[in-house]
This record gives C-alpha cells, sequence and structure tokens, in this order.
C-alpha cells in the first residue's frame, strides 16, 4: 500500500484555550502529495473520525460566547454527541493506529490554522504529537498570501464539524494550486 504524506486534522474543541478548553471532536484524512485520500487495496479510504468525551460541566462553562452563539447549531450537535464519546486516550490510539497504517516516518501534519490543533495535540496526545514532524502545511497562510496580495478570497462553509471542515481545507489548498498553475 502507497504510504501517505500529509496528515490533514482538524478538531473542534470547547474552545481556543488549550489549558482550560477540551478537544471534543477529530477527522483526519491520509493524502498524497497530489491532495488525494489514500486507499487501501481493499478500496478503504484513509479516513477517521471520533469523539471525545468531555465533561458535561466542562462544557457548559467553557462552550458559550459569541462564538458559540453564531453556531448554536454545531454547538448543539458537539454537546448530543458527546455521550457516545470515547476517552482522550482511546482516541489517541486510534489516531496513533491510523498513523501506523497509512504513514511512513514522517508525518507532516496539515490543515487551516494547525498551528492551534498542534497546541491541543501536544497537551492531550502527547503519543501522537512525538511522531509529528516540526513542519506543518497551514492552508491558512495560503488564505493570507491569496486574500493580501491578489484579493482573492476561496468561499468555505464554515459548519466547525471536523470532517467537513478539514474536506474544506483539502478543496481550499486545491483552488490555491490551481490558481498559481493559471498563472503560468
Amino acid at each position: 500500500m502507497k504510504k501517505a504524506n500529509l496528515l490533514w486534522i482538524d478538531l473542534e474543541m470547547t474552545g481556543l484555550d488549550p489549558e482550560k478548553d477540551r478537544i471534543l471532536e477529530l477527522a483526519a484524512i491520509a493524502t498524497d502529495w497530489s491532495l488525494e485520500t489514500v486507499e487501501t487495496k481493499a478500496g478503504d479510504r484513509a479516513e477517521l473520525t471520533a469523539v471525545v468525551k468531555v465533561s458535561e460541566t466542562l462544557m457548559k462553562e467553557r462552550m458559550v460566547g459569541e462564538f458559540w452563539e453564531k453556531n448554536a447549531e454545531s454547538r448543539d450537535e458537539l454537546i448530543k454527541q458527546n455521550t457516545t464519546g470515547k476517552s482522550v486516550k482511546e482516541v489517541e490510539d486510534e489516531l496513533l493506529e491510523f498513523i501506523d497504517k497509512y504513514f511512513g516516518s514522517e508525518v507532516i501534519l496539515a490543515g487551516n490554522s494547525i498551528h492551534q490543533d498542534r497546541k491541543f495535540i501536544d497537551r492531550e496526545w502527547p503519543r501522537v504529537a512525538e511522531r509529528l514532524h516540526y513542519r506543518m502545511l497551514d492552508v491558512s497562510a495560503w488564505k493570507v498570501v491569496f486574500e493580501g496580495k491578489w484579493k482573492k478570497k476561496f468561499m468555505k462553509k464554515e459548519n466547525h464539524r471536523a470532517l467537513d471542515d478539514i474536506l474544506g481545507s483539502i478543496d481550499e489548498l486545491k483552488w490555491y494550486l490551481g490558481m498559481i498553475k493559471e498563472q503560468k
């Protein structure tokens, strides 16, 4: 089986403070450099989703404010699915199995504003953090250049659910790369 090049991750958290907030939901996709999802010989796509069980008290304390009011539907879905969640260690174990299955020794993390997700990975999943390369592919850097230099903006649906967000990030990078190709 062909090994993947990029580990695309999106996390939904109770908030953005890695000291106070916790991971609620994970989506991971393994792609090649063409940004195509790796498949096994059996045709299984290299995708992983998981729900992390978080204390209801913490969710009530942290999932408040303007952001969560604007995204009430996503918040309510995340709270509802919490009952089906697994422990943070169980989800870390699943992610490590995923990495072992699809990657060699180099695991480059990719995503939108992935530096923020990396802070949570470092804190909550130290064994995963050890496997990650220090370099990351952050789609938001492309966004800054294209919007700032060329006034070109990719319109991505923001529903704040991990799998949809990571698929959107992959599509966004494909769009930027397509724009570069057009310029040649």
